[in-house]
């Protein structure tokens, strides 16, 4: 019998958000990626180990499924502090890119390596088997493409390998990651399982239910659009756009080097410059607090337009649609601009998700639900099999 660990992970343009086991390990790192040498200098590497690992992710990868196989990262926080780093660009897709499967396969290890964890795979010396079953998803417009199937192939029936080099803690081990199974599901529905269901898939939202919904999920790239009827996405009428936030996110980063001189790491700056509690679309220029509302108001507006005309046009062509549900980063940086446009001009019934992470962390938490549901399935056949000990 296979020790497979249960992994839930959304790969999303912003961060990686991940579930593991029994909800006892989560991971949140931004999706941000650097080439690396292998020696990075360090100030204090006798203090390394006192640093927290997240915050010095320096990892080697070696998988049959990447186009630039052996390289070496530096990952998410790390990443920002270099003048290489690299975000996914819009139009790219997430399924075709080797980011997506670096930012993967480093998540896993740092799951694999985690202390806690110690009891829940074999190690020998410096190098620890990992095996997993796997939960993710891919934008819709990819899964109707059918890019599923090859994304699916790249990871199963390999054996991928991350080694951690100057990295906190972890510098000298690796991590050989196969999967049990993997499990790839379209994002609009499992954003409705996650609305409507529990982690049991016991319905939780009987109002619901039954009723038709339109879920608009915003992310860094693109944006899918799931129309739910009969408690069933409608596939003819499920639509994915390659319209994110992270165009407009890079242009109010530019516009804000160009004016003020300010070099801002990454998007992820941007967002926590337009959507903290305090001092929201302010900056800091020669140590004198500065507003850059007009900018990101401007920019974010014109962004909102255009989410709202694909709404409207999903709306006229499903009229006996009753409610449609914002979700994702990217409707948590455009919920006051929609909700602007709505009260001046349709009036559609829309709705938001007020709890930040609630939004923000929707799609693992549909994954987790997805594959857990799939291992209880999978294991009952097995069960029946077994015959009865005397």
């Amino acid at each position: 019998m296979i020790n497979s660990r249960t992994a839930a992970v959304d790969v999303g343009n912003d961060s990686i958000k991940a579930i593991f086991g029994e909800v006892e390990y989560e991971l949140n790192i931004p999706n941000i990626v650097a080439r690396d040498t292998e020696d990075r200098p360090v100030i204090g590497i006798e203090e390394l180990d006192n640093k927290n690992p997240l915050d010095g992710i320096h990892i080697k990868v070696h998988s049959p499924a990447l186009k630039d196989n052996n390289s070496i990262y530096r990952v998410g926080n790390l990443a920002t502090k270099s003048s290489n780093a690299t975000e996914l660009d819009p139009g790219s897709s997430k399924s075709e890119e080797d980011q997506t499967l670096i930012m993967l396969f480093a998540t896993l290890a740092l799951d694999a390596v985690n202390e806690n964890n110690s009891n829940a795979f074999p190690r020998v010396k410096n190098v620890i088997d990992a095996n997993y079953t796997l939960g993710t998803g891919l934008p819709l417009r990819e899964v109707k493409e059918g890019k599923d199937a090859g994304y699916r192939s790249k990871l199963v029936g390999s054996v991928h390998q991350v080694e951690f080099l100057v990295t906190p803690k972890y510098q000298g081990l690796k991590v050989n990651i196969k999967f049990n199974e993997v499990k790839i599901y379209p994002e609009g529905f499992a954003a409705y399982i996650n609305l409507v269901m529990d982690n049991q898939l016991k319905i939780i939202n009987k109002d619901l239910i039954d009723k038709r919904i339109i879920i608009q999920d915003i992310g860094g790239l693109s944006t899918d659009i799931a129309v739910i009827k009969n408690r069933n996405v409608d596939d003819d009428k499920a639509q994915g756009f390659n319209l994110g936030v992270s165009e407009s996110l890079e242009a109010i980063r530019e516009e804000i080097r160009s004016r003020h001189g300010i070099e801002l790491d990454s998007r992820r700056d941007v967002v926590e410059i337009i959507t903290r509690k305090n001092d929201r679309n302010h900056i800091m220029v020669k140590g004198s607090r500065t507003s850059v509302h007009d900018i990101t108001d401007r920019i974010l507006l014109e962004l909102a337009k255009k989410q709202y005309r694909l709404l409207r046009n999903i709306w006229q062509k499903n009229s006996q649609t009753e409610i449609c549900y914002f979700v994702g980063g990217g409707a948590n940086v455009l919920k006051d601009y929609i909700k602007t446009l709505n009260n001046n001009l349709d009036g559609y019934n829309i709705d938001f998700f007020e709890d930040e992470k609630e939004s923000i962390w929707m799609m693992a938490n549909a994954y987790y639900k997805l594959i857990n549901d799939f291992i209880r399935k999978s294991e009952k056949p097995k069960q029946a099999q077994e015959p009865v000990k005397n």
